[in-house]
């Protein structure tokens, strides 16, 4: 059953999420990122919506043909090419893998070869900056907002779609959940693996590639606008592009390792993944680039270390935590954390068939921190990118707020599943480990 608060907060999203994309990149496009200016021109009447409405550049032929073109190429990338950085890149894991067991029993295969596109799509667009030169490398910022509305377009079209498919010809009907409300199922999905053919996995691809695969890139075309419009590139958009890069190269590296995540392992497919992997990711993740276009901040020496030492840091964090849960699964608890064999508690539940399975939950190295000590990490650098930009304007800083809801609601779900999955073993684990995110304070 979908409570009333769901269906609150589902209703508000789809009304209002694509607003609010709509008006962080205005306001850069119209008032210089401020997101105060235009609210008060509308509450003064020095402006009506007809007067922004009108001042937005529209969908434009060129704009839908590269983005159709982008997303084509991807495409490409995803289904035609086999992985073949495993067979020379050591510790990297790619090529077909197994994804997580689903509810109905289903045991999925993935061709794991974003790290090959990121590769492949950036050798490219450096081909083209410094020898070919078919395009400028500002290409994506001088066509964002036309190129916004393409990405609506995709985002709910692919929804559309993951939702009829689902009710007509479902990849595992036995994997399908239907509650009976329209808004719910359109938001959350029904399908939990929706794909055409073999290898065409919706969900995969869209959390993945186009729009992680174009993080990178957007930043290099914000760079670029900078280095054309003032003649240099600050130290702070060189920040943004090294730190961020770290995390996206850090997904592509961990693909494999993605599948077991909760995006994959428990969300359906449906518009929350598919209009949030092409809007909302690429537009309001990307907002400190875009913020240092148009207030270009070029830090001091002390500022700009600590800066980065903050993102390293939360980078180390993030990445050795989900380290050690790996290893300690990988080996059943058979390994060394910290230079000492793990602490743990050993939990039951049973299957929707009445078996009985045991795991266990680790206790010890940073997972003894917190619960969730991963997005503390992952918090830090989000907060890190958002410091490059300075004080003057709260637009930049939306991204560690938005992190911040995020990540906690996410501990919300994945505790309150735990807890129906474990009973009372997660009591005793959540004893033995008090604190969800910050040790001794949250």
């Amino acid at each position: 059953e979908v409570d009333w608060f769901s269906l609150a907060s589902i209703l508000f999203l789809l009304m209002f999420a694509p607003l609010i994309v709509y008006y962080f990149i205005m306001s850069c496009d119209q008032y210089q990122c401020s997101l105060i200016d235009p609210l008060i021109d509308l509450l003064t009447g020095n402006k009506h919506l007809s007067d922004i409405w009108s001042k937005t550049p529209t969908l434009t032929y060129r704009a839908a043909s590269i983005y159709t073109l982008w997303v084509v190429f991807q495409m490409l990338l995803y289904l035609f090419i086999p992985d073949f950085c495993h067979k020379f890149l050591p510790g990297y894991v790619g090529g077909v893998q197994e994804g997580a067991v689903t509810p109905a029993g289903v045991v999925n295969k993935y061709e794991i070869n974003g790290l090959q596109a990121w590769i492949i799509t950036h050798v490219l667009w450096f081909a083209n900056a410094y020898y070919f030169h078919w395009f400028s490398p500002t290409i994506i910022f001088d066509n964002w907002i036309p190129l916004l509305w393409c990405a609506n377009v995709l985002g709910y079209a692919v929804s559309t779609f993951a939702m009829i498919k689902s009710y007509f010809f479902p990849t595992s009907a036995e994997d399908c959940k239907f509650t009976g409300n329209f808004f719910y199922d359109y938001m959350m999905g029904i399908e939990f693996n929706p794909r055409i053919g073999k290898w065409f996995d919706f969900k995969l691809f869209f959390n993945g590639r186009p729009g992680i695969v174009a993080w990178t890139l957007i930043n290099l075309s914000y760079a670029a606008k900078q280095q054309e419009l003032y003649g240099q590139v600050t130290n702070s958009m060189i920040l943004v592009n090294v730190l961020q890069g770290i995390y996206v190269l850090d997904f592509f590296w961990n693909e494999a390792w993605y599948l077991k995540t909760i995006d994959i392992c428990h969300d359906h497919f449906g518009w929350y993944l598919g209009w949030g992997d092409c809007v909302w990711l690429p537009y309001l993740y990307t907002l400190q680039g875009l913020y240092l276009v148009y207030h270009p901040v070029q830090l001091c020496t002390a500022n700009a270390i600590g800066i980065l030492m903050l993102g390293l840091i939360g980078y180390y964090i993030f990445r050795m935590t989900n380290h050690q849960k790996d290893l300690f699964r990988r080996t059943n608890g058979n390994c060394k954390i910290w230079g000492k064999k793990p602490e743990y508690i050993e939990c039951s539940y049973m299957s929707v068939d009445g078996t009985k399975y045991y795991s266990k939950l680790m206790t010890s190295g940073f997972w003894g921190w917190a619960r969730h000590f991963n997005y503390t990490g992952d918090l830090m650098g989000s907060l890190a990118y958002c410091l490059t930009c300075g004080f003057e304007h709260i637009l930049p800083y939306f991204y560690i707020v938005y992190m911040t809801i995020l990540l906690t609601h996410r501990c919300i779900r994945d505790e309150h599943r735990c807890f129906s999955k474990y009973g009372k073993d997660w009591k005793r684990y959540t004893a033995a480990v008090p604190y969800r995110l910050i040790p001794g304070i949250f």
